[in-house]
């Protein structure tokens, strides 16, 4: 990985830890500020929300701060919410300072994503935001299970200042060698461009954005329709005992780690056949579990390719954004996309959740994330065949018009009777 992007990874990475972690530790928050379990878990849908409706204003309202000092200006109030966290002594305390974590998320995030698009080769863009996404595999890999580790032997509070202290070493690299692009681009010193509120909202009214918004947040309601209930589909359906189920997830969460990387590289050489190919795999994928999921092997097996195909989707889906919004102002669009996702999860976790509820069970849960993952990858295929047509049309040269045939003078021996 390219040094200039080391601090972006590590930006996501802390974010991406923040995030997770505290559904792991929320059983120690609730017994230590005395408060239920079910208002612990405020802290997360708190968090889900600020991430959703505040992070798209923030992004709006610093379109004209040059992204570098962007970078480390939410850097520093993530840095001090975490603190904050560390320190809350009340549960009012710690909600202030999960909802002030939230409101830099979605901006660090689209920040990161297209600092990274500008420093990549023309053409690899996909590849260099898979590379800042590893950050949110390794948050899930081995941010979540360290904070519950460090909890476990020195409390929930461990777990906040140990994020504090990696955004803070993160700050420092950005701090100490800021990421600017090697040729600047028009409208920005640091490479990135701070195009202003008019160009960010434009950029919402181009149909290519419109639409990779929605097949985001559609092919995350695929993902997560059946991934909110891993847990019991690996027990309940797989037979595993429930002491394994941490080092399966390790190995769901190893296969997610390769995906992100081939999906950049895949996006790189043909971005929308790509993403059609990889929902395809997804669905097809989610239907032999919902046929299978009861044989151990084949249930692991499934589970590590579902985990490759969901994070081989991701650079592709950023890199769809940044190709629709162009060079002008990608900003505030990439960050409404964090934002579908949040929104995909949500609507995927409450789906799975209400067919649970009517006692369709787990099969069914799974058969509808493989439907929804195949109509994200049909609304994907439609987009393909557009792009395709567009490319046609531009290939046909235009007609000429004629060139004017000469007029011939009439020659002086022409008869004159």
């Amino acid at each position: 990985m390219p040094f200039a992007l080391f601090p972006l990874m590590l930006c996501v990475f802390s974010v991406g830890s923040a995030e997770l972690v505290v559904a792991g530790v929320l059983p120690a928050i609730a017994g230590d500020l005395d408060v239920s379990l079910s208002d612990a878990g405020l802290l997360v849908t708190a968090y889900a929300l600020g991430v959703v409706v505040l992070g798209p204003l923030v992004t709006l309202a610093s379109s004209r701060v040059p992204r570098t000092p962007l970078l480390l200006g939410l850097m520093g109030l993530f840095t001090a919410s975490n603190v904050l966290a560390a320190l809350a002594p009340t549960y009012a305390v710690l909600m202030t300072a999960r909802v002030l974590s939230a409101i830099t998320h979605c901006t660090l995030f689209a920040v990161c994503i297209v600092i990274a698009g500008s420093l990549a080769e023309k053409g690899k863009e996909a590849s260099a935001v898979s590379r800042v996404a590893v950050g949110l595999n390794l948050a899930t890999v081995l941010g979540v299970p360290l904070g519950v580790l460090l909890e476990e032997h020195f409390g929930w509070r461990s777990a906040f200042w140990s994020i504090a202290g990696l955004s803070l070493l993160a700050l420092a690299l950005v701090a100490w060698r800021p990421p600017v692009a090697p040729v600047p681009v028009a409208g920005g010193s640091d490479g990135v461009g701070a195009a202003g509120v008019g160009a960010e909202l434009r950029v919402l009214r181009n149909r290519t954005v419109q639409i990779a918004i929605l097949l985001t947040a559609l092919a995350m309601a695929g993902v997560f329709t059946a991934y909110t209930f891993v847990n019991p589909i690996l027990t309940s359906m797989g037979g595993f005992d429930d002491s394994t189920v941490s080092w399966l997830l390790l190995l769901v969460g190893c296969g997610s780690l390769i995906g992100n990387l081939i999906g950049g590289k895949l996006a790189d050489r043909a971005l929308m056949p790509s993403l059609v190919g990889v929902l395809a795999v997804l669905g097809a994928d989610l239907a032999l579990m919902a046929l299978g999921g009861e044989v151990p092997w084949l249930l692991l097996i499934l589970l590590v390719v579902f985990g490759a195909a969901y994070f081989a989707v991701m650079p592709g889906l950023q890199a769809r954004i940044l190709k629709g919004a162009g060079d002008g102002a990608p900003t505030l669009a990439i960050a409404i996309n964090i934002g579908a996702f949040n929104i995909g999860i949500a609507f995927g976790a409450w789906f799975g959740g209400q067919l649970l509820g009517w006692d369709l069970g787990l099969r069914v849960v799974i058969a509808a994330s493989a439907l929804l993952s195949w109509l994200a990858m049909s609304l994907a295929a439609n987009e393909l065949r557009k792009d395709r047509r567009a490319e046609r049309a531009a290939a046909v040269p235009s007609p000429v018009d004629p060139a004017p045939v000469p007029r011939v003078p009439a020659t002086a021996d022409a008869s004159t009777d």
